[in-house]
């Protein structure tokens, strides 16, 4: 009887491999990310990661904006005087001349005095302190033989607080130092939106464009009011 002999290599599955290796796709090694591809991904997570730090900033300077271009629509045109009088401690004028430190820890501490010196003058016969904070101010006189005094305040209520902590007036050194730190922060959130702007092709142009109108416009604008 003839016997034909089988060849292994094409006839089937090598015997005893398992029906899972047999079954199994072969996978090709991972395409490694072009340049732009990483680039783009990059100012993307940076993008993302400056909005949502500066989210909170943007909206204060956003709102504050408004309220600070229209103060008469919230109140904060129209100040608020309160006069009161007083006699100082023997401590801030009880030797004939006046301690301007122990004057304004007295009136800070049994009035509704706040904010910084901005001036003080001295008289014969008394003086003066001015103080300044973000939406308020107040002006003592005094006469230093008796020790009266007569403090004006005056307040522009919250949004007037708002407006020149947007301004950074008299809102001393740790809020200018926020000013300076939100202004970095908006400035890298456009220009990393400018940017990935840049790697979308389709919209590339389109964005291109409405930032020349923008700046037009704002240029326009600027000589029209200069």
């Amino acid at each position: 009887m003839n016997t034909t002999p089988v060849d292994t290599a094409t006839s089937g599955p090598t015997v005893g491999a398992s029906p899972r290796d047999r079954t199994r796709p072969r996978t090709s090694a991972r395409p490694k990310k072009s340049a732009r591809a990483s680039g783009q991904k990059w100012v993307r997570r940076m993008h993302s990661w400056l909005s949502m730090t500066s989210l909170l900033v943007v909206l204060f300077f956003a709102v504050t904006g408004i309220t600070l271009n229209h103060p008469t629509w919230f109140g904060a045109s129209t100040p608020q005087t309160r006069t009161s009088t007083g006699v100082l401690p023997a401590s801030a004028v009880g030797t004939g001349t006046a301690d301007p430190l122990a004057i304004s820890e007295y009136l800070r501490a049994n009035t509704d005095v706040t904010g910084q010196v901005t001036a003080h003058a001295e008289t014969a016969a008394g003086g003066s302190i001015d103080y300044d904070g973000p939406g308020t101010s107040a002006s003592v006189t005094y006469t230093t033989s008796t020790g009266a005094y007569k403090l004006q305040t005056t307040s522009y209520g919250l949004v007037g607080v708002l407006n020149d902590l947007h301004k950074g007036r008299h809102a001393g050194t740790s809020f200018s130092w926020l000013i300076d730190v939100s202004g970095g922060l908006l400035t890298l959130v456009a220009l990393t939106g400018l940017l990935l702007q840049l790697y979308i092709r389709r919209s590339r142009r389109t964005g291109l464009v409405l930032v020349g109108l923008g700046a037009v416009a704002v240029i326009v604008l600027i000589v029209i009011n200069y």
